[in-house]
Order: structure tokens, then sequence, then C-alpha cells
């Protein structure tokens, strides 16, 4: 998804820390034609065939169902906003699409202005109208709800079920629309850290407004300007705005292309035509987009194939122009002997993890801690990333990535340092005769994830545990962290590489992201006075506090982080190794076929 907003969950291989001036590239000989599926220039037209592990499941991806990374990079490609980063993570505005200007300092006050002419595919303005929408849901100025210790809610409601953190833009008021309704002002009530990077559009008010029963998207404007705030100690019915909730949170999931055209609309480059359910989704040229850099490709299709080998394959079949498979010592070997292709290598912003609920069979701290105790970190290791990386060594914060600011200080002191080798004995004595059953989710898909999960099933069985195989296909892992029904999930984060919101969007009390109830009174603090904080030494501070929470309280353990691949048809031009969630679409209207 367009950075800045949430850090997102990945079916797909982790791919590991920041260093991306490590980049190679390698290139192979030969040439040879693209055949079906692969790039063509014919007649003036160019289409580019790009594999994807995940299927597509929603045109929403910041909800909290929606939020994985396929459909972040529809997104991506769909919807333009305020700002985007470059391979370096320097930012980068959008002026051709809107402003976003600093009013004051003290109060903190943002004005976002869309720009004249801007419009939805459907040819509708793009406005403040659509603006409110997305501070609604970002905000979460609406929900008044209260929680118990497991994070269930037992009075009011929350609304829109974002999967960011809302902190953020929670600290501010209704806005002010301005500028002939093309414009809004934002006050914040403390200063925020993150706040050129917080906000962006979102989804298309009107569709919105339609799809909840409204009259227009000015009803829906005019709802959100008049509703109450939240009010958690004294929680109202609030019946329209719940149905433009509903219809926000699940109205957008699809797998197939949707009768209803209104949730494919775009405000960028592309647009999807059509999608093959279970194989491939083609995207062309938006009619309405004339702001912004002009892409050089006219079609775009995106083949969902899981296997990495299968990638490579189809790579060399001529099926598939650009593929980013799994990173292991065989795919990297098997590209090397190919010819008529480039190879990218770097590291990249995501690690793969256990986690273990703070209820149900894990409500008792020692029965998480006998389980973590069991946990092979380094035979995880040395099955998965060790064959790319030899001297690869687990992951040991759950907050900082390998080789950034903070990681080694935080290391010191956050208490990795009692979960570095595998401890049957001490598991044992936690249980005390107890045999806990314990179903463990994962992406079944993903061999990385296989692997870390048959070691950690083998392993945890002869401290006593009772595990479980709850492994699902890679299309349908993602709702079911939402949907609960496991103890402990292996999966992936990818993140942007900036701010510091995406803390409180993975492990803060109540968040949509946060799948296994944390909630912590000392982390939260941490937290929230994380993202009213400037100075890059005290956010630093703030994080060693919440890694170390994490570890003390048992969330479960960092696994590995791993590095990431892209291979591509030497015909292209314009590829270039991203490590943030956008990956290797990160300029993809630079993309070019050489004739």
């Amino acid at each position: 998804m367009r950075f800045g907003r949430t850090s997102k969950a990945v079916g797909t291989a982790a791919i590991a820390a920041l260093a991306l001036s490590a980049c190679a590239s390698t290139e192979g000989g030969g040439g040879g034609d693209s055949t079906e599926g692969g790039s063509q220039a014919s007649g003036g037209n160019t289409s580019v065939t790009v594999a994807e592990v995940n299927q597509f499941t929603s045109f929403n991806s910041n909800s909290a169902t929606g939020n994985v990374d396929i459909n972040g990079t529809i997104e991506y490609l769909t919807q333009w906003d305020f700002n985007y980063l470059t391979n370096d993570l320097e930012l980068k505005r959008r002026e051709e699409f809107g402003t976003y200007k600093k009013l004051s300092e003290d109060p903190l006050k943002i004005k976002y202005t869309i720009n004249e002419g801007v419009v939805w595919s459907d040819g509708t303005p793009i406005d403040a109208g659509d603006l409110m929408l997305a501070w609604a849901v970002q905000s979460g100025h609406f929900d008044d709800a209260k929680t118990n210790d497991a994070g269930d809610v037992v009075s009011g409601t929350n609304y829109f079920s974002y999967a960011g953190s809302t902190s953020g833009l929670g600290l501010t008021d209704v806005p002010e629309i301005g500028d002939d309704g093309r414009s809004i002002t934002m006050t914040y009530s403390k200063p925020y850290a993150d706040w050129e990077i917080a906000f962006g559009v979102g989804l298309p008010a009107h569709v919105v407004a339609k799809g909840a029963g409204l009259k227009n998207e000015q009803a829906l404007t005019d709802l959100l300007l008049s509703a109450p705030e939240g009010d958690p100690e004294n929680p109202k019915k609030r019946p329209k705005l719940k149905k433009v909730a509903n219809f926000w949170n699940t109205g957008f999931d699809t797998t197939t292309f949707p009768s209803n055209k209104g949730l494919t609309l775009s405000s960028g480059p592309y647009m999807v035509e059509s999608m093959v359910p279970d194989r491939s989704m083609t995207l062309v040229r938006n009619p309405e987009y004339d702001w912004g850099p002009e892409p050089k490709i006219d079609e775009i299709v995106i083949r969902y194939i899981p296997e990495s080998p299968s990638q490579v394959q189809a790579l060399q079949n001529g099926e598939v122009d650009i593929i980013a498979p799994q990173a292991s010592g065989d795919i990297k070997a098997s590209l090397e002997q190919l010819s008529g292709f480039k190879m990218l290598t770097g590291q990249m912003l995501s690690f793969d993890h256990i986690d273990l609920k703070y209820g149900g069979v894990f409500k008792d701290v020692d029965v998480r801690k006998a389980f973590m105790n069991t946990i092979p970190r380094n035979q995880i290791v040395q099955s998965t990333i060790a064959q790319v990386i030899p001297d690869a060594k687990p992951r040991d914060s759950h907050v900082f990535d390998m080789g950034t600011p903070g990681y080694k200080a935080s290391v010191k002191v956050n208490g990795s340092e009692n979960w570095q080798e595998v401890d049957i004995q001490k598991a044992k004595e936690l249980l005390n005769g107890r045999t806990p059953k314990v179903k463990i989710m994962y992406n079944a898909d993903n061999p990385n994830r296989v692997d870390a999960y048959t070691l950690i099933a083998e392993s945890a069985e002869k401290a006593g545990f009772n595990v479980v195989d709850g492994g699902l296909p890679g299309n349908k892992w993602g709702a079911a962290l939402t949907a609960g029904g496991w103890d402990a999930t292996i999966f992936g984060w990818i993140s942007d590489g900036v701010g510091v919101t995406g803390v409180p969007q993975l492990y803060g009390c109540g968040s949509a992201s946060n799948f296994t109830g944390f909630c912590d009174e000392k982390a939260q603090q941490a937290m929230d006075e994380l993202i009213v904080t400037t100075d890059p030494q005290k956010q630093q501070e703030l994080k060693i506090t919440v890694d170390k929470r994490l570890f003390e309280t048992g969330y479960g353990l960092p696994l590995f982080q791993s590095p990431g691949i892209i291979a591509y048809n030497d015909k292209l031009k314009g590829i270039e190794f991203m490590g943030n969630q956008t990956g290797v679409w990160w300029n993809f209207w630079e993309w070019e076929v050489a004739k």
C-alpha cells in the first residue's frame, strides 16, 4: 500500500533489514523473445506480466481483513496520493495530485488540498468529501468502545476496522473544509512525529456513501461533520455511521471482478480491467488520469504463482516478465543459470515471527514462556535463509530491524538473550505437568513457514505441548489472522521503513493489527509518548521500552530476516530494487519495454 500508513502482513517470504545500498545486479547473457504472457511490443501496445505470491482479496488494503501485501500493491498502482518514497527511502511529494502545507507549528495545523481537475476513473472529482472519509477512518474519532484484557469489545463500538494506528490522527478534531470543497485543514492537540506521512486519500467517498444507503457523498460528509466524537463512557448507537463503517470494512472485499464497478475506481495511472479467480488480474491505463508521470506500459498482468520454483520456470518460459521469489540458495542458483534475464538482490524491511495469543491456552504467562523456550530459532534460520546468507542469525528484536539504528542498543537490554537456545527442561518446569493443546496457524503455501512450523511443532511436543497443524492456503491465512481460531501464528510484517506510528499499529492496545491481544500499560504509555516525540534519540528509548515489554510478557519471538531477489526480462528498463513494502513496484511508471 502507499507508504506511511500501515505495515503489511505478508504471506511471501519475510524479507529483511535496511541495507538498500548493498543491492547487486547480475546480468545473464543471451536474449530470446518473450512468449505468451510476457512483455510485448506490438502496434505500439506494451504489456508486462508480473508474478505475485498471494491472490488478491480486497480493494481496501487499509482494512483489518484487507491488509495484506498483494492488496496493497494494487492500491499503489491504482490510488494516487500526496507523496511516495523512493528506493532510498526519500520522501517525494506528488504536487501534481495535491498539496499539503504546515500552516502553524503550535498548534500543529496541516492543510491538504486536491488539485482542480483530479478525478476518480468514473469522472467524479476527488475532493474534501474523500478527505473527510479518510480522516474519519484514520483518526478513530467516532469510536466509543471499551475492551477487556483480551481485547474483546465489551461496550460501545469501534466503527472503522482500520489496519493502521489511529493514535496520530486521533490527536485531531473534526477538520475544516475549504477551497470550494477541495481542501481540509486538520489541527492537532499535540505535536505528531509522523504528520507528513500519516494521511492519505483512501477510498472514493461517493461509492462508500452509496454502499451505505446514503443519498450521496454530501450526505456522508454532513454525517461526519455533525456526528459527535465517540465517548466510551457514554456510547451511543449510530446506525447510519455503522452502515458506512460496515461497507468500508468489508464492502470492497472480493476475489472476482465485482458487478459494482465503483469498488474498482482508480485515482492513479492504472485501473483494474479484469480478474480471473485464483489465477490473475489485468490492469490497463486509466483514461481519466492526465496528471503526474505518464506510465510507459499499456497493460500490466499480475499472475498468482505461490511457489518460487514455479515462478522461476514461468520467467524462463516467458510466461511472466518479473518475479520476486522467496530467496533461497537453490532459487538464486537457478536464476544465475538463465540467459536473457537480470537479477537484483538486496535486503528488505520485513521479518518472520511467531506470535502467541494473550488468552485461551496462552492466558498464563508461564505457558507462553514455556512455549517460547521450545522454539528452535537457530534451526529455523539454518533451514531457511542460511542457504542464501551463510552467516545469518535469528533476529533479536520485535521493533527494530537488524542493521538499523537502535537494534544493537535494544538487544543489549530487551531480554532477547533469554531465548537464544531451546531449553526443553525449563519449558517442562514452567508447564508443571500440563499438556496444553496449541493450534499454530501459518501460510501452508510458503516453504519457509512450513519449515518453521515443522521444527517448532517437533520441539514443542518434546516439552509436553500437543501441537495442532493450523496451516492454511495462501489465499486464506490473511483473513484467518483477524478471524481467530488459532493460539499461535507464524507470519511476517513488512513496513515502509519510515516513521514511528507502525509501533502502536502492531502492538497498541486495541489496534486492529494487534492480533494477539497484547495490551501492556507500560508499553502503551511509551507508545503514546512515542507518537508525539520528535527527538530521534528519545524515540529510540521509547521503542526499546516497548521491545523489552514484548519479551518480558511472552509475546512470542522474532525468527529471522531474509534477503530479497528480483529477476526480470532484460528487455525491460527501469526496474530497480526496493526494500520496503512496495517492492519492485515502487517506480512502475518508469518501466518500459525496449524496442
